[in-house]
C-alpha cells in the first residue's frame, strides 16, 4: 500500500518537510494555515529561487521565534537582562551553525502570535550604517570575475561622485534625500545584480515615481496583513538575538539598538477576512524573492504589491502542488517495488538528473 506522506525536498535530499492529510485540510477555505504548510511552501520558494537570490537570503523555520521566546522556570527568576538575552540565544544557538546570517542580505522570520501569522524581514544584518550604492554598468562587468566585480562595487559604494551618471531607481516613499553612510562593509555582488535586473526605469518614469539611487540600510521590517498587531517586543527580542549572535560569531560586541537597526511597519496588502494571514505571509515572501526591494527609505509603501485575488488562489495552488508531489513520489515508489530485476546497484542512492529538476515536475 502506498503511503500518504509527500515531502519537499523529496528523498534522498535532506531536510524534507512531510505533509499529512491533516495538514492538507488546513488549505480548506476558512481554515488557518499550520506551521507545516508554512514551512513547506517557504522551503519550496527557496528551492525555486535563483542561485543568486538563494545565496543572499536565509529563511528561518516557523519554530524559530517560538523557541527563541519560550519561557522556562530558570529564566523566570533571572533579573539580569543580559542573562535573559544570553539564555534566549542559547535555545536557538545551533539553528545557525551552518550559516553566517551576517553575510546574508535578508533574514525571513515567520511569526505566529495568538493564532495570527505575520512576517519579519531583517535586512542587511551585517551592515552597520545606511549606504547609497553606486550604479554599475552591466555591460562593463562582462568578462570580469565575481571577485573583481565585488571590488568594483565596493569602490563605488565608498565614493559616489555628485556628477556621476547613475541610472535612477524607485524611491518608495516621499523622502527628499536618502542618507549616506561611511561603513566599509560591502554589499554582496549578487544582490547588486538583482537590483539592476529588476529596475524598470521607463515604467517608473511613466507613472511619475520619484527616482533616486538605491539606498540600503540595516533594519527590521514587519509585514502584517492585520493592523491590530503589536510588535515592539518582537523588535526588541530580535535585536537582542542579533547582538548575541554577533558576539558568538564575531567575538566582539556591537550595538543593534533602534538607532543602529531601525524598525518599521511596511504598508502592505491587507487581508479582508480572519483566516488568510498565513497566505499573506507566504505571498509577501514570494513577491520579495521575485522582485526584491531596491530602496529602503522607510516606511516601505507596498500596498499595490499584489492583487488580493492572487492570495485567494493560493490555497488551491499549494494544494495542487502537494498532490502533484504525492503522485510523483508514489509513482517512483511503485516503480521501485515492481522492478523485476534487482542488482546491488539498485540499493545504492540514485542521484537526480538535471532533467528531473524541471519546472514540469514538483521535484524542483
Amino acid at each position: 500500500k502506498l503511503t500518504w506522506q509527500p515531502a519537499f525536498p523529496p528523498p534522498p535530499l535532506k531536510g524534507g518537510i512531510s505533509v499529512t492529510m491533516e495538514d492538507l485540510q488546513c488549505l480548506d477555505s476558512g481554515q488557518y494555515l499550520n506551521d507545516v504548510i508554512i514551512d513547506f511552501y517557504l522551503k519550496y520558494l527557496l528551492q525555486n529561487a535563483s542561485a543568486a537570490v538563494a545565496e543572499s537570503i536565509h529563511i528561518f523555520s516557523s519554530f524559530f521565534y517560538k523557541q527563541l521566546t519560550r519561557r522556562d522556570n530558570a529564566s523566570e527568576g533571572t533579573n539580569s537582562d543580559s542573562c535573559q538575552r544570553q539564555r534566549r540565544h542559547q535555545r536557538v544557538k545551533t539553528w545557525t551553525r551552518h550559516v553566517d546570517i551576517f553575510k546574508k542580505d535578508f533574514l525571513f522570520v515567520p511569526v505566529n502570535q495568538e493564532a495570527h501569522w505575520y512576517l519579519v524581514v531583517i535586512c542587511f544584518p551585517g551592515m552597520e550604517e545606511p549606504k547609497v550604492e553606486a550604479w554599475i554598468d552591466s555591460e562593463s562587468q562582462k568578462g570580469k570575475s565575481v571577485e573583481s566585480q565585488r571590488q568594483d562595487e565596493a569602490q563605488g559604494s565608498k565614493s559616489i561622485s555628485e556628477n556621476a551618471e547613475m541610472p535612477p531607481t524607485l524611491n518608495r516613499s516621499d523622502a527628499v534625500e536618502p542618507e549616506t553612510g561611511t561603513s566599509d562593509s560591502v554589499i554582496p555582488a549578487c544582490f547588486a545584480r538583482i537590483c539592476l535586473y529588476h529596475v524598470k526605469v521607463t515604467f517608473l518614469y511613466f507613472f511619475g515615481f520619484k527616482l533616486v539611487s538605491p539606498l540600503y540600510r540595516p533594519c527590521i521590517l514587519i509585514m502584517d496583513s492585520l493592523k491590530l498587531s503589536l510588535h515592539e517586543r518582537v523588535f526588541k527580542l530580535l535585536r537582542e538575538y542579533l547582538q548575541s549572535e554577533w558576539e558568538v560569531r564575531r567575538g566582539s560586541s556591537r550595538e543593534f539598538g533602534p538607532d543602529q537597526m531601525k524598525s518599521s511597519h511596511c504598508q502592505v496588502p491587507l487581508q479582508d477576512n480572519s483566516s488568510d494571514c498565513g497566505l499573506y505571509l507566504l505571498q509577501y515572501v514570494e513577491c520579495f524573492l521575485k522582485d526584491p526591494v531596491v530602496h529602503f527609505d522607510l516606511p516601505l509603501h507596498l500596498r499595490r504589491w499584489f492583487p488580493r485575488q492572487q492570495v485567494r488562489r493560493k490555497r488551491d495552488e499549494i494544494r495542487d502542488l502537494i498532490l502533484n508531489l504525492h503522485r510523483h513520489q508514489n509513482l517512483d515508489e511503485a516503480e521501485s517495488k515492481h522492478a523485476n530485476v534487482c542488482t546491488p546497484q539498485d540499493f545504492l542512492p540514485i542521484p537526480f538528473s538535471d532533467e528531473y529538476f524541471t519546472k514540469g515536475s514538483i521535484c524542483i
